[in-house]
């Protein structure tokens, strides 16, 4: 089916998606995102990687609380007993769910992955959905930087 392929391009960039068997809802996952950033300073790109690998090619759920504490545990270091009471409180539901509204209103944002790339030198941010190429996304960056 259709994700024949994403994993063909996938493959390419070292996104094998060896293991995928879920297709999870995120919200939870997205609340550990943000107890990591606002709590422990873990930079989200490496909250992403974490929960990418542990989805795509460990074929984790990472729906599941019990996941996601092993995940921010072990590969994030955060502290299991902290994490799963914020987690078991559905803390932060609330937030990741006003970033998800803003992201609608202000991009259009309609399915994901979806990209937004700019900065002060550009106008208008770039906003791209779906699993991209990634000479697409050096393409936009070498425009976003006035290389092209």
């Amino acid at each position: 089916g259709w994700t024949r392929n994403l994993r063909v391009k996938g493959q390419k960039d070292g996104a094998n998606f060896a293991n995928w068997k879920w297709w999870p809802n995120t919200l939870k996952a997205h609340q550990m995102i943000l107890f990591g950033k606002n709590r422990h300073q873990v930079d989200t790109s490496r909250s992403k990687a974490a929960l990418f690998e542990a989805l795509y090619e460990e074929g984790e759920n990472i729906s599941l609380t019990d996941t996601l504490v092993k995940v921010g545990s072990e590969k994030l270091d955060l502290p299991m007993n902290e994490l799963r009471p914020f987690l078991d409180r559905d803390e932060g539901a609330g937030e990741v769910q006003k970033e998800i509204e803003d992201g609608r209103k202000s991009y259009r944002i309609k399915s994901v992955p979806f990209f937004i790339i700019g900065g002060d030198a550009v106008d208008k941010p770039y906003g791209m959905s779906g699993a991209q190429d990634s000479n697409t996304f050096l393409e936009i960056f070498a425009e976003v930087s006035g290389q092209d």
